[in-house]
């Protein structure tokens, strides 16, 4: 479990500290006052990588140089210091010199409104899903993706170059296509391990009406080398390269048909199997339930898929839930703070 953590200058926070209890922690307060960037705070120590945007620097308080994050994880010290210089990482207080062991420690799922994008929104929101689910199961798999974007901007900087050199260019096939085979064979795996969890939370959701069936859709074809060498006119005439992982996607069946045509409320559905079956899955591989993060996503989900989403929870899984009010749940609920102007309350 995560026991405590303190924020220094990020989001609106100048300074914050809080224990967390086993089991629910429910963080109540009106809309704009933090609650939200306390588990994005979470999210980032531990997995170094926010929900919400692709670069931290987003999240440094106004006016400051950089944030400071530190916590105890599965009594582990974790400390995580990011400025637009530089970024510094220690465990137990010793520095690390690269990220994978500090990456190895804890596990998260994060839960919001906009999962909904994951079926309805575009592709790079499905890519991105499968590559953080990837990263907690094979701490090898986010240095194999760096590389494959590392050769992919390259190759890509000069075919935008105004004289195009062919040579050139296809010096980078061989990285990418290498780097580029492992990314879909991972994906590839995890597609097909989520399936029978995502198969079994949308029964429960929707009280067994309705089946789901997750298909990836590898954007370098069954074979990338050829595809990269059929594509090539393509992308000189395009100036970037058109086939690879960086063109991925995951599509979704309710009862064979496509998500598309699903209605909001299944749409919903969908993305709520598919964090659950992320969460079972992490159980499944690391053999504790991975830390759940809930960002107000009750309001927007009628009483039986906010019932059926509690009850299909890990067992024994902590929780943090952010909510605007409380009313709907249990008394018995667990550990309640109120959070208003970047101040935090327990009661």
């Amino acid at each position: 479990m995560l026991s405590d953590i303190q924020l220094r200058h990020f989001r609106c926070f100048d300074a914050l500290d809080c224990e967390f209890a086993p089991g629910m922690n429910v963080f109540v307060g009106p809309n704009a006052q933090g609650k939200t960037s306390l588990l994005e705070a979470v999210c980032v120590l531990l997995r170094l990588q926010s929900p919400r945007v692709s670069k931290l620097a987003h999240a440094i308080q106004h006016g400051r140089r950089g944030f400071v994050l530190d916590g105890h994880f599965a009594q582990r010290h974790m400390q995580f210091y990011f400025s637009r210089e530089r970024k510094k990482l220690a465990v137990d207080s010793v520095e690390q010199k690269s990220s994978l062991d500090y990456l190895d420690i804890g596990r998260v799922v994060y839960f919001a409104n906009p999962d909904i994008e994951l079926v309805r929104g575009m592709p790079d929101h499905r890519r991105k899903f499968l590559d953080f689910v990837a990263a907690q199961l094979d701490s090898s798999y986010r240095k194999t993706l760096r590389a494959y974007e590392k050769a992919l901007r390259s190759r890509n900087l000069l075919l935008k170059a105004p004289r195009q050199n062919w040579r050139e260019i296809s010096a980078f096939n061989a990285p990418l296509i290498e780097t580029g085979n492992a990314i879909a064979k991972a994906r590839t795996k995890l597609v097909t391990a989520l399936q029978p969890h995502a198969e079994i939370a949308q029964r429960a959701i929707s009280n067994s009406a309705e089946n789901l069936e997750l298909q990836y859709v590898p954007g370098g074809g069954e074979n990338f080398a050829d595809a990269l060498e059929k594509s090539r006119n393509e992308d000189l005439r395009l100036r970037q390269t058109s086939a690879g992982p960086h063109r991925d996607d995951l599509a979704f069946f309710l009862n064979d048909t496509a998500s598309e045509f699903a209605s909001e409320g299944q749409q919903r559905s969908i993305a709520l199997s598919l964090k659950l079956a992320q969460a079972k899955l992490l159980e499944q591989r690391i053999g504790t339930p991975p830390l759940l993060l809930l960002d107000d996503i009750f309001g927007e989900l009628d009483v039986t898929r906010r019932n059926a989403l509690l009850q299909n929870l890990p067992a024994g899984a902590q929780q943090l839930i952010t909510t605007t009010h409380v009313d709907w749940m249990a008394r018995d609920a667990g550990q309640l703070f109120h959070i208003a102007g970047g101040k935090l309350t327990k009661s």
